[in-house]
């Protein structure tokens, strides 16, 4: 039997947590290289923290309303996720605007998915941006998380033709179809500690990933 030990994940959402679910559906088909510990939810009606119980994962709420200030909210989450310690923490669909209270505890093993090909379109309206410019494709990115909204380095793309007739909707759903996929991948990466976040990027297999992490091609 190995004597290494069990990588562990904590997962972060907000809503119903469809990312979530692809980390435990990866994990139930043995494609995940650690286990799910706890997912965490800063709403306590968050349709995910259900999903997570049916599959007998540990969950929790720390609630934002409950708190005077980001930071004084941050440094709970901080104590509720430090109880786990993780070996990467997964935000899933998590709406909150982090502080660096929580990014700097967790930095190099803090990791998100954003519905845009950064650097192009950090922040909202990632679909309908991409639509009203004109772009021929759109697609989703996993980065490692900084301080810089939306701006930590990229780890693995996936590209998606916008459509003739995509709307905002249309094209977000066929692009979180694909978020399911590279997001456990990418992650994955990080648990087998081939994937590493250094102070000029993120470095995989010991190469520096470009500016716009891997990148993915699927034709839907």
């Amino acid at each position: 039997m190995s004597s290494t030990p069990e990588k562990r994940i904590s997962i972060l959402i907000s809503g119903r947590g469809s990312n979530m679910e692809a980390f435990l559906n990866a994990e139930r088909h043995g494609a995940l290289s650690g286990r799910v510990v706890r997912v965490i939810s800063n709403r306590p009606e968050a349709a995910g923290l259900a999903t997570a119980s049916k599959a007998e994962v540990a969950t929790a709420v720390v609630d934002h309303t409950a708190y005077e200030s980001r930071e004084a909210f941050d440094t709970a989450l901080v104590e509720a996720v430090n109880q786990d310690n993780p070996d990467v923490v997964v935000l899933a669909g998590f709406m909150r605007i982090l502080t660096p209270v929580f990014i700097d505890a967790f930095l190099g093993k803090l990791v998100n998915i954003h519905p845009s090909l950064l650097p192009k379109y950090p922040g909202l309206n990632t679909h309908q941006r991409a639509i009203d410019n004109g772009d021929k494709e759109a697609g989703a990115t996993v980065h490692y998380v900084t301080n810089e909204l939306d701006g930590g380095p990229p780890i693995l793309q996936v590209t998606v033709p916008i459509e003739t007739g995509d709307d905002a909707a249309s094209l977000a759903a066929r692009i979180l179809a694909f978020e399911h996929i590279i997001f456990p991948e990418a992650v994955n990466w990080h648990l087998q500690e081939r994937l590493v976040q250094e102070v000029d990027g993120a470095y995989l297999d010991g190469n520096k990933l470009p500016s716009t992490g891997t990148l993915r091609e699927w034709q839907t």
